[in-house]
């Protein structure tokens, strides 16, 4: 969170530009960002809450702290906020735990390696 909290206080002239990657590296900076923060949520929530319920909360915390950061952004000098960045953030929130609750040894998801009669 400090992380994604100094860089968007970057003003834009302090923000480098990447060329013709500039939007791919940028956008997936939130993707990958937010995806992240979303695990340390998870990981931070109580165990004894099942693992979607856990999963659910760290996305919706991780768009809030989205929001946040967008609205921090506004007093930032030449940068606005962009509610295409937070719905690039839930993006990357979201897929991180559809992986983790999809994949992980303690959901209820059939594996795939059990063999079939």
């Amino acid at each position: 969170m400090i992380l994604l909290f100094v860089l968007s206080s970057l003003p834009s002239s302090a923000v480098p530009s990447f060329g013709l990657f500039d939007i791919l590296l940028k956008k997936g900076g939130h993707f990958l960002g937010y995806a992240i923060l979303s695990l340390a949520y998870l990981y931070a929530l109580p165990r004894q809450w099942p693992l979607r319920t856990r999963g659910l909360v760290a996305v919706v915390l991780a768009v809030l702290y989205a929001l946040s950061d967008e609205y921090h952004q506004s007093f930032t000098p030449g940068r606005r906020p962009s509610l295409l960045d937070v719905g690039i953030d839930a993006l990357g929130a979201s897929a991180a735990m559809l992986l983790i609750t999809r994949y992980s040894p303690n959901s209820n998801s059939k594996s795939n390696s059990s063999s079939e009669s």
